[in-house]
């Protein structure tokens, strides 16, 4: 009789390839050590323009005024706010990859974790600009941070929704880097040692903190982790609820519902784990990690994507009901006539929400489509294409018809610099990735080696003819035993 029968189906390799430790830290660490390609250049040249371009976007709404933006006495929020959820979304993806997937002990998440967890840290530093540009007098921003002062009675507005958001992406931004700091940590010290320069071996002794690689680090290393990882699962929930009530606390038609808090926590980890998906893709090719960055892992999270879409689905079904069966008649003309109506100005823009983010994930319910590269890639880019116009819909087309006809606005669409700070948000985030990738491994080192004796495919299919007898012996020895 064969145990073979018996064993539950073996997971897939985490670490594909004939790998050893040597061999795991030459692939991810070479990269840095090596003149970027011209690959590399042209990326980042086209991303610093972009920023610049980004840059006198804000220099012309500072200096003329908020009507640079194409804003109308019913639209205070247009492109600007509807970039700052967008952008917050993003980061969703790396916190819940990091936190929530190490505290549940999910191995796959070493391939993808320290990329994921850098785009967390520049898609907040992006969204964090749209609110504190979008006030007007920025240089009166520092007026919604409550902190002692000497204006007598003049204090923030603690039932303001911007003040919420000034501590749930400060909170959510401190965490994360700290978390993806102290995780670089042993990676740099590999670094470091391997540094054939006197410059290169400081800036990166300084950058590890004297990382030795002792039992007590590794223990504190370790300890760090799991406290970080339990700040951080609350905040993945609680951040874009908080974002959420910037809407649903208004009476405005079409805000003011409230599906929204798990609503946006579910779109947020669909688009964040869509970026992680396009930036994988490209890392992966770039660098030349298939090994490390496997189609296994590709499945995982479009696994992840088709649970979230479907979930997302819901809400809108969910939303779309509740507005007809409360008999607001405003709420439902909110959605009847501006929304769902193909005829409307914006009508055109919720079917492409739709399409984008409840039809088109259903794909991957295949498994050959789950496991196709350039479909994911062509998918992740839908998917956020399609959580962009989700914001655009629920800001625009709420409030472009308010209460009363006379206020009416005629169609939005945004102006140059609206577009152009837009794009310089796109500048920033590549600039910060492509500065990343060059200077520290995009991939965690020290956790591939300790799956790699677990996960690693040489390992796991290397079941010696004496493992297999002595658990074939011990399963008849315990068969006897029970008769």
């Amino acid at each position: 009789m064969s145990l073979l029968k018996y064993e539950s189906q073996i997971r897939e390799p985490l670490v594909d390839g004939n790998k050893d430790y040597h061999q795991v830290t030459e692939d991810i660490i070479r990269p840095i050590e090596m003149k970027p390609s011209r690959l590399w250049y042209i990326g980042f040249y086209i991303s610093v323009a972009l920023l610049l371009f980004g840059v006198y976007s804000v220099y012309r709404e500072v200096t003329y005024g908020i009507g640079q933006w194409n804003l109308n006495k019913t639209i205070g929020w247009g492109w600007d706010i509807t970039n700052f959820v967008w952008w917050v979304g993003i980061g969703h993806a790396g916190t819940l990859i990091s936190a929530i997937l190490l505290l549940f002990r999910q191995g796959w998440r070493t391939g993808v974790n320290r990329a994921a967890e850098a785009m967390t840290i520049f898609a907040v530093m992006c969204a964090g600009q749209f609110p504190i540009w979008h006030m007007g007098r920025v240089w009166m921003a520092f007026f919604v941070l409550p902190y002692p002062n000497s204006r007598g009675p003049l204090w923030v507005n603690f039932n303001s929704p911007l003040l919420w958001d000034v501590f749930a992406i400060s909170t959510y931004f401190t965490v994360s880097l700290l978390f993806w700091y102290s995780g670089l940590l042993p990676d740099l010290a590999t670094v470091r040692d391997r540094a054939k320069t006197k410059l290169r071996k400081l800036l990166y002794g300084v950058a590890s903190f004297g990382w030795t690689g002792s039992t007590k680090h590794w223990q504190r290393h370790e300890s760090l982790s799991l406290v970080l990882a339990g700040l951080s699962t609350p905040l993945v929930l609680s951040v874009h609820t908080i974002v959420s009530f910037d809407f649903a606390t208004s009476i405005v038609p079409g805000w003011h519902t409230t599906i929204f808090p798990p609503y946006f926590v579910a779109g947020a980890i669909f688009s964040g784990f869509a970026m992680v998906q396009t930036l994988m893709i490209i890392l992966r090719k770039v660098f030349g990690l298939q090994d490390y960055i496997t189609l296994g892992h590709i499945e995982a999270m479009n696994k992840v994507i088709v649970l979230t879409g479907s979930i997302v689905g819901i809400a809108y079904i969910t939303e779309l009901f509740i507005a007809w069966y409360g008999q607001n008649p405003y709420e439902w003309y909110a959605f009847k006539e501006n929304r769902a109506n193909l005829f409307s100005p914006y009508g055109w823009s919720y079917w492409l929400m739709m399409f984008c983010n409840v039809v088109s994930p259903q794909m991957f319910w295949f498994k050959k489509l789950r496991r196709n590269i350039a479909f994911t890639f062509f998918m992740s880019i839908i998917v956020n294409i399609g959580m962009w116009y989700e914001r655009f819909v629920i800001i625009v087309t709420s409030t472009y018809r308010d209460y009363l006809p006379s206020s009416w606005s005629t169609y939005y669409s945004p102006s140059i610099w609206e577009i152009g700070f837009y794009l310089g948000t796109f500048g920033l985030f590549f600039t910060c990735f492509f500065l990343f990738s060059k200077y520290f491994p995009v991939i965690a080192v020290a956790e591939i080696k300790a799956v790699l004796k677990t996960s690693g495919e040489n390992y796991k299919h290397k079941m010696t003819d004496i493992e297999k007898a002595d658990a074939e012996k011990f399963y008849i020895e315990e068969v006897e035993h029970a008769h």
